[in-house]
């Protein structure tokens, strides 16, 4: 699989300049970002959580956790970790577990941290385990106005720069 249509669409539609930075295949986000050679904190990781009243993503740097409870409060909604086998239907042209960012595109209500918001540079999944897609800051905020931007999360312990 290669890059997602979805995203493939976002980025035609906001003009977006980019490269793709290919690496080995991995499995997690820090194993990502050592396989392709690119600082944890420039690397945006997408948390899927779920309620009754459906799918949010949480979108933050791969060196940061999600604090559940201040998401929770800043979507006003009670999460918990969503089962992302249950989202295969949606994410259609994804790899399993390799979401890009843009979840506004596929109908989901998106946040933001912070963690990314002053990266020079950002680097993201673009649907499957063996790619990234790699972009300036400011085109990477552009591609995510849609999303709601919050402090949600917290560096992880042992993880820096």
């Amino acid at each position: 699989m290669s890059m997602s249509t979805t995203l493939q669409g976002c980025l035609s539609d906001k003009g977006s300049r980019y490269e793709i930075v290919r690496h080995p295949y991995s499995h997690s986000s820090m194993e990502t970002a050592a396989a392709a050679h690119v600082p944890g904190d420039r690397l945006a990781k997408t948390v899927l959580f779920e309620d009754e009243q459906g799918y949010i993503a949480a979108v933050l740097s791969s060196t940061y956790a999600v604090r559940l409870a201040e998401l929770s409060t800043k979507a006003g909604r009670r999460l918990s970790l969503a089962n992302e086998a249950d989202l295969r239907e949606l994410f259609k042209d994804c790899e399993y577990g390799a979401l890009p960012p843009v979840c506004t595109a596929y109908g989901m209500k998106t946040y933001l941290d912070e963690s990314l918001v002053r990266q020079p540079d950002v680097y993201f999944e673009c649907g499957d385990h063996e790619a990234l897609v790699h972009m300036d800051g400011e085109q990477f905020l552009a591609l995510m106005d849609g999303a709601e931007r919050a402090h949600f999360g917290r560096r992880m312990q042992g993880m820096h720069v």
